[in-house]
């Protein structure tokens, strides 16, 4: 077997001009799948198309052959979790975005469940300008609905908006108050914000550890019934209804919410939602021995609302995947199953995850890679996602076919919580671009076969 050496950079010097010749140029956006080449100039796609090929490139333009590889728009995190500032520990912006670049993510929206909370402008700030300083890709922040994440007193929606907030959202932490949440939907579309609401009624899921019925009982765990999270959305919806705002559900569990979901859009409501590729990957059976690392909030769900969030993302329900990244200290996890913290690390799996789909026929190339790029870019407002003359040179390369087994060990990510460690996947990133300079590249180990 092959041994590689990851290449992780901050390139700081100037862009240049750059060819990706005989690729599979995959966009969803504009539905593009051929074969063909990218020319990108300084930090944007110059041109794109099988009408670029080696012959007759200016000699100042450097060349890499992609034969037998997907170029496709970098991905598009919707929802990650990077613990600066307060919980560096953990993570930080700069080992969050090594993570993101080996596993292709080259946008990333962060949560502001931090400490302090992003819930005001000067907190916007420190993130735009801590990512400057030391993120290999993209950064935009996630502002709080709430001031310190309460449930109470609303943000600043319209100065954080303006200071640079992609979308609203308290995080795990559930706006019980439905008053509360109608004003900040209706406040909301004075900006056409997009709020991000975690559904779950606290006052049923209670204490619970994983998800309620026979496995619970069974290993004696507090359970969190599949209920609360559709009766939550269910609330939301309605309120979504009544104020008219752009409500987007966060990481849906269930087949009854995806229904609601269903229903909610045949009716022209503004109603969006997400998942992340535990729920489509995984069941309640990984918990099988009290394994923390599979401890996630919502729960992994059984069997049966796995295949519905499958089916969900194949008609479309579903608008977007995101990592979920919830990086997570030893500490924090090797504890009793109902002590340890919610949440794995997603930035580094979430490709060959979405692959597994394709692989298994579940979804087409261009179907899947819409809900990580194109998709949760456009749920944002951002000008990320697509390949386009004249768009950012936001790039990953793919290799479809690499066979290689999940190390959690070999991370970037400070932290390691991963239930995919030994997972044998197949598909994997081969070069990452950041506005046209490569920030990952998998290099081959000199003197491997």
């Amino acid at each position: 077997m092959s041994a590689w050496i990851a290449d992780l950079t901050v390139k700081k010097q100037k862009a240049g001009r750059l060819a990706y010749l005989n690729a599979r140029l995959i966009d969803p956006a504009s539905g593009r799948d051929e074969i063909g080449g990218l020319l990108t100039q300084g930090e944007t796609i110059a041109d794109l198309g099988p009408h670029i090929i080696g012959d007759g490139l200016a000699d100042d333009i450097e060349t890499i052959d992609a034969t037998d590889l997907v170029l496709s728009p970098g991905l598009v995190d919707m929802r990650a979790h990077l613990r600066e500032p307060g919980f560096e520990h953990q993570e930080t912006i700069h080992t969050a975005s090594r993570s993101a670049a080996v596993g292709g993510v080259t946008t990333i929206a962060c949560m502001p469940s931090t400490n302090p909370p992003i819930d005001d402008v000067s907190l916007i700030h420190f993130i735009e300008r801590r990512a400057r300083e030391t993120s290999l890709v993209k950064v935009h922040p996630i502002a709080a609905v709430t001031k310190d994440l309460n449930g109470t007193q609303l943000t600043e929606i319209g100065l954080l908006t303006e200071a640079g907030a992609v979308a609203f959202s308290d995080g795990l932490n559930t706006i019980m108050n439905a008053n509360v949440l109608r004003r900040a939907l209706s406040y909301g579309t004075t900006f056409d914000a997009l709020i991000i609401h975690h559904a779950e009624e606290m006052t049923l899921s209670g204490s619970g550890a994983m998800n309620s019925g026979e496995i619970s009982t069974r290993l004696g765990l507090p359970g969190m019934p599949a209920e609360s999270e559709a009766i939550m959305a269910a609330r939301d919806i309605r309120l979504a209804e009544m104020t008219g705002g752009r409500l987007h559900l966060a990481h849906v569990t269930t087949a009854e919410t995806l229904d609601l979901v269903r229903e909610a859009k045949d009716k022209g409501i503004r109603v969006t939602a997400d998942t992340a590729p535990h729920y489509f990957a995984l069941n309640e059976n990984a918990v099988g021995d009290y394994l923390t690392f599979a401890k996630v909030r919502p729960p992994l769900r059984s069997e049966d609302d796995r295949q519905a969030v499958v089916a969900a993302l194949k008609d479309g329900t579903i608008d977007a995947v995101t990592t979920d990244h919830a990086p997570h200290d030893q500490d924090s996890k090797r504890q009793p199953f109902v002590q340890a913290a919610f949440g794995i690390v997603g930035l580094e799996t979430i490709l060959p995850l979405m692959l597994e789909l394709v692989h298994n026929g579940h979804l087409s190339l261009i179907d899947a890679m819409a809900t990580v790029t194109c998709g949760p870019a456009d749920l944002l407002k951002l000008g990320a996602g697509r390949l386009e003359i004249g768009g950012p040179a936001d790039l990953v390369l793919i290799d479809m076919d690499s066979p290689w087994r999940v190390d959690s060990k070999a991370f970037q990510s400070k932290s390691k919580n991963s239930p995919f460690d030994g997972r044998p996947v197949q598909g994997r990133v081969e070069r990452t671009v950041v506005s046209g300079r490569t920030v990952y590249h998998r290099t081959r180990q000199p003197g491997s076969a």
